[in-house]
């Protein structure tokens, strides 16, 4: 077993608190020193109280499952004996309201583009080797979202 840790830091420093208009900007601190700027989505709190240039809980859902995936691929691909240049995942995420009411995230799609040196995989290797990478991928064990692959060769 393996521990991860994250620092999150907010300060209200002089603003009001009770008015609900404070800024919802704050760190993440990472164990390797790693600061994110992270804040509240846009689509949920308007900005000037959200800062838009930050990481929202919901987009660091999404980057997380799909850069495990990707690292999971890219081992499985290496295991093959391919040769990967690049990789690039325009991945997203969709919120939806589940019957309590409650929003979650409910879907995920990620959409990687590999480029390939030498031989390149046919889809039936590509898509085998994306399914292996999901069924490894631990951030895809621990959440309840629909996770889908469109796979494409760049």
């Amino acid at each position: 077993m393996s521990a991860h840790g994250a620092t999150i830091e907010w300060m209200r420093g002089d603003q009001p608190f009770t008015d609900k208009r404070y800024s919802r900007a704050h760190s993440w601190t990472f164990d390797g020193g790693a600061v994110v700027p992270g804040s509240s989505s846009p689509a949920g709190v308007p900005v000037p109280l959200s800062d838009a240039s930050a990481v929202d809980p919901e987009e660091a859902m999404v980057a997380s499952l799909s850069s495990c995936h990707m690292l999971w691929f890219l081992a499985f691909a290496a295991n093959a004996g391919l040769v990967v240049d690049s990789y690039r995942d325009a991945a997203s995420g969709e919120l939806d309201k589940n019957a309590a009411g409650q929003r979650y995230l409910a879907r995920v799609a990620l959409r990687p583009v590999t480029a390939f040196s030498g031989r390149k995989p046919d889809q039936a290797e590509l898509d085998a080797l994306h399914h292996s990478a999901h069924e490894h991928c631990e951030m895809a064990h621990s959440v309840r979202a629909e996770i889908t692959i469109e796979a494409t060769i760049g």
